[in-house]
């Protein structure tokens, strides 16, 4: 089965998700979502797969770093174009592998893929 890790080349939990599923035995593709960026339609596909408050990720940096208006009133197409215009605001690693889309590093999501 394929699978692919979305994830940032600068964030330390990436980069242990990525080891460890290579240490599991997985062979992961890689795409670098602030080098590579994220379709508003791959975007999309996740939201649905896990929902939005899974896939935005309030609790970064750039979440905070937002004003007030641009937080308030979330829809699914407001956060849509936040995480087009910020993929920092990605919850990650997003790990695809056939139609299953999971989003952080938990222990749920270890659980299932190592």
């Amino acid at each position: 089965m394929t699978m692919r890790v979305h994830h940032l080349k600068t964030c330390d939990t990436c980069r242990k998700a990525i080891r460890v599923l290579r240490e599991a035995g997985h062979d992961p593709a890689l795409t670098d979502i602030r080098a590579d960026g994220v379709s508003a339609e791959t975007l999309t596909r996740w939201m649905a797969a896990v929902g939005r408050e899974r896939l935005l990720n309030t609790r970064s940096t750039t979440w905070r770093g937002l004003n007030e208006a641009d937080r308030a009133d979330m829809t699914d197409e407001k956060a849509l174009a936040l995480m087009v215009a910020h993929p920092t605001l990605i919850k990650r690693p997003v790990i695809e592998t056939g139609d299953t889309v999971h989003t952080g590093w938990t222990k749920n999501v270890q659980a299932a893929l190592t």
